[in-house]
This record gives structure tokens, sequence and C-alpha cells, in this order.
């Protein structure tokens, strides 16, 4: 795969494709790694749901497509990069990192000099990737993802990185 992405703002006729691909990224990356009850909060119908609320709501949601087909998608939320995910017949090929850079670009340019995420400790392909992007491990943090009855506390790790040089 040797086709460059193009960045651009995730539009509602992304979501059925972002749901997708949405979905089977966080159960790669999750089930296992989080507590059950949040996976039992994540029905295929919360990924579109909550969707469709980003793309009303912010332009902080970056498609990268190639040759047409949604690839992957990075969400930011003031100074934090929210989520990343790559379609799995992209990975491998630069767009995770492309994502990424483009969060970044986007937590900088609204002024803030440091950025962060939030990443399950088991999930060693992300933890990897993220080291690999020049983000360091700022230790233990409790997530309090989303859930029909209200907040569900995810133990994560907290990645940090410095976006301007002081």
């Amino acid at each position: 795969m040797n086709a460059r992405p193009v960045l651009r703002a995730a539009r509602p006729d992304d979501v059925p494709a972002l749901a997708a691909l949405w979905e089977t990224g966080w159960h790669d990356a999750h089930d296992g790694n989080v507590p059950d009850e949040l996976t039992r909060a994540r029905p295929s119908s919360s990924f579109t749901d909550r969707l469709v609320e980003r793309i009303r709501d912010t332009t902080d949601l970056t498609v990268a497509e190639i040759d047409g087909t949604v690839a992957g998608f990075v969400a930011v939320i003031d100074d934090e990069i929210d989520q990343v995910y790559v379609a799995g017949d992209y990975r491998g090929a630069g767009i995770a990192a492309a994502l990424l850079a483009e969060g970044e670009r986007r937590i900088a340019a609204a002024g803030h000099t440091d950025a962060w995420l939030a990443v399950a400790p088991g999930n060693a392909r992300a933890r990897r990737f993220y080291e690999k992007q020049g983000w360091s491990d700022g230790g233990g943090y409790v997530h309090r993802a989303p859930g029909p009855d209200g907040p569900v506390d995810v133990p994560t790790r907290r990645y940090v990185k410095r976006l301007v040089a002081e």
C-alpha cells in the first residue's frame, strides 16, 4: 500500500464507514483489555450514535481517505487525542502516523503545548506505536468512559507528548 492518505474533515455521509471501522478497531484493541462492563456498553449502535453527535458538534474529527475509501480517523477534544483508528486493511501503511500528526497539529494550533491520550495497558501494539511517535507513558489514569448508565471507570495508561518547545 503506497497511496498517501487524503486527510479531510468528517462528513455525515462518512458515519456508516466510520462506525464499522471504529467498532472493529475498538474490539481489536479493547476486548480483554477493559472491564467487561465497558464492552457490554459498546453495542454496534453506540459507535454510530456517538459519531453522529461528534460530526454534528465538532470539526475535530479528521478522516483519512485512500482512493475514496475511508481508511481511518482521528478525533481530538481540547488537548486530548480522543480516538485514533485505522481499518485493518490499511494498518502498517503510515496512516495512523499521519492521523496522529494531524491530531497533534490541531491541538498545537488550539494553543496547547502538550497533548495526552489514554491507552489500555494491555494494548501493546498501540503502546509501541505511540512510543515510536515520540509519546511517553505518563503513568496510570482512570478514564471515565461514557456508558448508557453513567461513566465506566477504565484503568488506562496516560501517554503524553510535548508539542511545542519551551
